[in-house]
């Protein structure tokens, strides 16, 4: 990798450059429901007051998804910021190679399908249970499934981990009815597919970096063993689990195995195949090594059956998990961490559990580890382990204290961190969480803003897609709120389709720039951030990134 060529234009600041990602907060379309507006944010308001501002897109083809009906994500959204550029992304990747039929073409789904074939075993597919479409989607669930068939499979079972989250929070039924049905008209001519277990994704299996791997033990012992609460159907199961906590969601369900004649319908044993249909990575490493390595310490694994297992995609590219794959994920390359790293820029990326992974990995184009140790220091501040709208604050205050020791050292040229906070409680749906949560990291930006001013830096404020903006359930053709049965909204827990917000911070303004409060360039998408946090760097950003927000005088 060559350096990045200096810019003679650019006179420099003292201080480093500080990008805050502001995760999950974008700009609202409607008034009700927006938290972000009923949050008193006093101090991004002061800041945006007197700084250039624009709006980024942050969902759908600028994020490199199928299409602008697609919710943004915190996956796609740090790839796009941390590479420059657009790349077509997991979701179009599964859905073109499953249309075209590619991915039933490669060796991964025959060793799949000829290994049950051969033993007369099970495929098995596990994942998020939903349309979402931002870590699966049924449509390929579907698919595949459909493709078993043909290919002479005599019987699937289905483990489903109910979503709540990046669908509407009590969804779960209308998924299983039609799901159900699906199923049942495919299961003739001896081909027999069922669902077999499950539970919401918060409760089991679908942990990430490490946080609670007693979630991914519950999901093994389901899924794998068959052990958990008996019911007769997920339509059971559901219905009983709603009716024992009055507004639980979908993404809190308890676990289940489905039981029928005194046996689990779909426990995985010997000589039976796995298949792990989430594209997205993050929530997919934790089973995956419970599946395939051998030295797995997190939990007893107890029966641990020799299986054929495979992902939806390769989630991590340098360790190269899962072995085996269906789709090639995006080759993102030519990083800008890659491009700082070769250019000496001194770099702290930080977050706490929840986002660390996305400042590091992803914002690193799905790459594990450093591009040089001695320029990159990566610090994980340790998430709590509990519903998160018990304690909204989360830890922007901790990872504040740290940015605010490093602004002033010395030691870093470029500094970015993620503040959880909007997205993390906004997936509660509990409204006032929400605002508590915003109102905590505005104290935190306040701080930053005021060391950074101190220190001669430059602070860029953005997010990676909307969630806290968009809290309610609102009619699409008149806007409407749509209310329960008592008359009280319906919370919205995904991602909106909102723009984010892009706020320059420069307290050492040279006039390389305009700075009007309204000179940033608009109509561009969060890939311009790369190309923007490298010229205030003072660099030329590379060929074949996405412009920059920066209006040349």
């Amino acid at each position: 990798m060559e350096a990045l060529k200096k810019n003679p234009a650019w006179k420099g600041r003292k201080g480093p450059l500080v990008l805050v990602i502001m995760d999950g907060v974008g700009l609202g379309k409607y008034r009700e429901g927006d938290a972000v507006l009923d949050s008193k944010m006093y101090n991004l308001a002061a800041i945006r007051e007197k700084s250039p501002f624009t709006t980024l897109k942050a969902h759908g083809k600028a994020v490199g998804l199928p299409s602008d009906e697609d919710m943004g994500n915190s996956e796609v959204g740090h790839n796009a910021m941390g590479c420059g550029r657009v790349f077509s992304q997991g979701a179009a990747l599964v859905s073109n190679a499953v249309a075209s039929g590619a991915m039933f073409r490669g060796t991964a789904w025959r060793e799949l399908v000829d290994g049950v074939n051969t033993s007369g075993g099970t495929l098995h597919f596990i994942g998020l249970f939903s349309d979402g479409n931002v870590h699966s989607h049924l449509d390929h669930l579907k698919g595949m499934i459909t493709q078993a068939k043909s290919d002479g499979v005599k019987k699937v079972r289905v483990h489903t981990l109910f979503d709540g989250r990046d669908v509407p929070e009590t969804s779960a039924l209308l998924y299983v009815d039609s799901f159900e049905a699906f199923l049942k008209e495919l299961s003739t001519g001896g081909f027999d597919a069922r669902i077999a277990s499950g539970g919401g994704r918060m409760w089991i299996t679908m942990d990430r970096y490490g946080a609670d791997w007693e979630m991914v033990h519950r999901g093994w012992d389901v899924h794998v063993h068959g052990e958990g609460r008996r019911f007769s159907s997920a339509r059971e199961a559901v219905e009983t689990y709603r009716a024992e906590t009055p507004g639980v969601i979908d993404q809190d369900l308890k676990e289940f195995v489905v039981f029928q004649d005194g046996r689990p319908v779909g426990a995985i044993e010997d000589g039976d195949s796995v298949v792990y249909f989430n594209f997205r990575g993050d929530r997919a490493l934790e089973i995956t090594a419970a599946f395939e390595e051998d030295g797995f310490d997190k939990f007893d694994r107890g029966r641990r059956p020799k299986v054929c297992y495979a992902g939806m995609m390769e989630y991590d590219g340098d360790l190269h998990v899962p072995r085996r794959y269906l789709v090639s994920p995006p080759a993102i390359d030519r990083t800008m961490g890659e491009y700082l790293a070769a250019s000496g820029v001194r770099t702290l990326a930080i977050s706490e559990t929840q986002k660390f992974g996305h400042v590091t990995y992803f914002f690193n184009g799905n790459r594990t580890g450093k591009f040089d140790e001695k320029l990159e220091n990566y610090v994980e501040i340790k998430s709590d382990v509990l519903p998160f709208e018990q304690r909204p604050w989360m830890k922007c205050a901790e990872i504040t204290d740290y940015v605010l020791e490093a602004i002033p050292s010395g030691k870093y040229d470029f500094i970015r961190l993620n503040y959880p906070n909007g997205d993390m409680v906004g997936h509660t749906g509990v409204y006032e969480a929400v605002v508590c949560s915003l109102e905590a990291m505005d104290l935190q930006l306040g701080r930053i803003a005021n060391a950074v001013e101190a220190a001669g830096g430059v602070m860029l404020i953005t997010a990676d897609h909307g969630n806290s903006d968009d809290m309610f359930e609102h009619d699409k053709k008149t806007g409407a709120v749509l209310l329960k049965a008592d008359g009280s909204p319906r919370s919205k827990t995904s991602h909106s389709l909102n723009p984010v917000p892009c706020v320059l911070y420069d307290c050492g303004y040279a006039g390389e720039y305009k700075n009007g409060t309204d000179s940033l360039k608009t109509g561009l998408g969060i890939s311009s951030i790369a190309a923007t946090c490298i010229e205030l760097l003072g660099f030329v950003p590379p060929e074949g990134y996405d412009s920059s927000v920066l209006e040349k005088r």
